[in-house]
């Protein structure tokens, strides 16, 4: 570890670590007694001080001086009080933290005990900085001690101008000291909360802060520590307050609602139909960031037909937090409305201070969503009984150009996807040609250095320039750097072969970036599902972004409106974000790096799915998959309480063996299911699932009827 490499203990060297061992089980076993039996005489504090000086890590051994101290403080405010003594046995409890640091610097439980001594009141902290002093010397960059410090500064009142002050001395002293570094990054953050009252112009501090940094990346290039705080001062650079990234249905569009798959021979966009036999479509709205407070107050629905009281959104996110990017309600419209045509439909999300982003952000803009809608009567006839067909994935199925009308019409439908002038940020142009600065001292570093973590910033330096450019920030013609993004994390996958995968999920999110970047890019792999046999599918576009080496889902702002999507042939492992693809019917998987069900988890939020093709993954092939434990056991509290195993297990199902089957598909009503090729796949899951989903029509291409 750490370059240092292990050698063979001496027999000398075992018997003296045997030896060390018995005394502290001895010790261990002296001091649980007192412990258990409540005993704080001198000499039981005096045996808990050896034990903690031997090992420093024993949180029982700190938590039962706490409890010796407090009994101590309380037996004085019964009698008369004595400050004297008091302040005699903090210190004494001061002089052990300080022994046991000797032992380890990085003791957690040591450095909380003095924390906990010291905000009882009674002691020096001008003393606890001379200490720091001595500590920091010894180890400059011991993380432990810089928290500390901040802590004291914190009862000090110590100004946030003069420890940023004393930052800068440490770094000046030694550029690669990361605690430093971040301890700046902590400072400056008060600093700018504190910019409505004066303290700092936050524009002004970051350039200096550019400047003060790059000194140190171009002494030593490959020392991390300066490039963290780069990466650090680029996110505050481009930090936007969060606003309305698209929808569906998207602004200025007309939605036909239809109750069955009959289509009345009209031919119409995929962004504007929903077939919904209940009179009910999904509204979503995508945010820029991830917010909550998002509700009926904070998003209004106005429509004649529909009340805003009876919108209830909730976040499509498979955290627990409340933050999504991606919020979903339901419009549904009762029996009483028999016919609508050209209803209007107005969406108003509310300005300040109702929705907020994850970095405490608020929206101060009002958005506005405009669509018509259509509903048509119950009683209008229609054919009866159709179902549909096992859909084929098979290359000669999808024709690339579909007619010249049909084509003009998704290009119109896309064009709605764009982001108009009024959602568009409106920052000033200081991020645009700070980034832009900064991407020239970086490449002016890597023309005469070959610099790992100096490609790293120069693509997240281009990628933050795209983004300010798609929000609409002033460019001077700017052009966008995908291919040249795309390269760099080429490079460094081969640079730096030990972190790969994570090269490999940032160049799949460029690569969408750049697939969804424009009209004419999505086009290129839009095709039409050519299956005359199939009345349902007759006029479905496909999006086919198969064998492109992804291996994670990103940019789905723009593909809101996709209901058949070829992710196939691919690299990937989660598919974290198509939660927010609420149009989803039909979806390929196949031939990905899936390893459990428990990956498929955002599968229970998309309530259209009909179609899933998960053959060919690696699905079982692993005995320890640790993402099997990323989906909630039913023997926790995290999850719903109503699951029914009655009648699984009485059908001899082992359940122990299938319970994140249960979860992932007990609310997904798939008619067509391919899981063949997968080590876990078997007679007895196969027959679990038709249980579990009557609607399944097809398994690995059979019916069971």
């Amino acid at each position: 570890m750490h370059g240092i490499s292990r050698k063979t203990p001496s027999r000398e060297e075992q018997d003296a670590t045997a030896l060390k061992a018995a005394e502290l089980r001895d010790l261990q076993s002296q001091f649980l007694h007192l412990h258990h039996n409540k005993i704080y005489t001198k000499e039981a504090l005096e045996t808990s001080a050896k034990l903690l000086e031997v090992n420093p890590e024993h949180y029982t051994g700190w938590n039962y001086r706490k409890l010796a101290v407090q009994y101590f403080l309380n037996h004085q405010s019964e009698t008369e009080v004595d400050s004297e003594y008091i302040q005699s046995v903090l210190n004494e409890e001061l002089k052990v933290v300080e022994n046991a640091l000797k032992k380890n610097f990085k003791s957690y439980g040591a450095w909380y005990h003095r924390k906990w001594v010291l905000s009882k009141g009674h002691s020096s902290t001008d003393k606890e900085l001379r200490l720091l002093g001595k500590f920091q010397k010894l180890d400059s960059r011991n993380f432990h001690a810089w928290n500390y410090r901040r802590f004291i500064t914190m009862l000090k009142k110590i100004s946030d101008e003069d420890e940023l002050q004393y930052t800068t001395d440490m770094i000046y002293n030694n550029f690669s000291n990361y605690s430093a570094w971040h301890n700046r990054s902590v400072l400056l953050s008060h600093l700018f909360e504190k910019r409505g009252k004066g303290h700092c112009h936050k524009e002004s501090v970051l350039e200096e802060e550019f400047e003060f940094v790059r000194n140190a990346l171009f002494t030593d290039p490959d020392d991390q520590s300066g490039w963290f705080y780069h990466l650090w001062l680029l996110d505050q650079t481009v930090k936007l307050e969060p606003f309305l990234l698209s929808s569906w249905p998207p602004h200025g569009s007309s939605l036909y609602l239809s109750v069955d798959d009959y289509l009345d021979g009209r031919n119409l966009l995929p962004s504007v139909h929903f077939q919904s036999k209940d009179r009910m479509f999904p509204l979503i709205l995508y945010f820029s960031e991830a917010v909550e407070g998002v509700n009926s107050s904070t998003v209004t629905v106005e429509c004649e037909y529909y009340a805003n009281d009876n919108v209830i959104w909730r976040p499509l996110s498979s955290n627990k937090f409340g933050f999504a990017q991606a919020w979903l309600t339901y419009l549904n419209f009762p029996d009483e409305v028999h016919y609508l045509k050209d209803c209007p439909v107005k969406i108003v999300v509310a300005p300040f201070p109702g929705i907020v982003s994850s970095s405490g952000i608020s929206c101060s803009k009002t958005s506005h969503i405009e669509f018509s809608l259509c509903v048509p009567s119950h009683d209008r006839g229609h054919a009866e009984g159709q179902t549909m067909p096992r859909i084929s994935w098979k290359d000669e199925k999808f024709y690339p150009h579909a007619t010249q009308s049909q084509d003009a019409s998704l290009h119109n439908s896309l064009q709605r996807l764009k982001i108009t002038e009024e959602g568009k940020s409106k920052t000033s142009d200081w991020s645009m040609k700070t980034i832009a600065n900064e991407i020239a001292h970086c490449r002016e570093l890597l023309s005469s250095t070959n610099c790992k973590i100096g490609k790293l910033t120069l693509a997240r330096l281009l990628m933050a320039q795209n983004k300010l450019i798609s929000y609409g920030i002033p460019n001077d013609g700017i052009e966008v750097h995908y291919e040249e993004i795309l390269g760099l994390y080429h490079d460094l996958m081969k640079l730096d072969p030990t972190h790969i995968c994570y090269y490999e999920d940032e160049y799949s999110l460029v690569q969408l970036k750049q697939v969804t970047s424009s009209m004419e890019s999505i086009l290129k792999y839009c095709h039409q599902y050519g299956d005359s046999t199939s009345p349902s599918m007759d006029s479905s576009f496909c999006l086919r972004l198969n064998d492109l080496s992804l291996s994670r889902i990103g940019s789905v702002e723009q593909l809101l409106w996709i209901q058949m999507l070829d992710l196939s042939h691919n690299k990937i492992r989660s598919i974290e974000g198509l939660e927010a693809l609420q149009l989803l019917s039909c979806l390929n998987l196949s031939n990905n790096k899936f390893c459990s069900f428990a990956a498929l988890d955002p599968l229970r939020m998309l309530k259209s799915l009909k179609v899933l093709d998960i053959s060919y993954n690696e699905i079982g092939a692993h005995t320890v998959d640790t993402r099997r434990y990323l989906c909630s056991s039913p023997m926790t509290h995290t999850v719903e309480n109503d699951w029914n195993f009655k009648e699984f297990t009485n059908a001899g199902v082992e359940m122990i063996n299938h319970w994140d089957v249960f979860f992932i598909f007990r609310d997904v009503n798939l008619i067509q299911l391919d899981i063949t090729g997968n080590a876990v796949v078997n007679d007895q899951l196969k027959l679990f699932l038709f249980k579990l989903m009557p609607s399944l029509k097809w398994l690995d291409g059979e019916n069971p009827n």
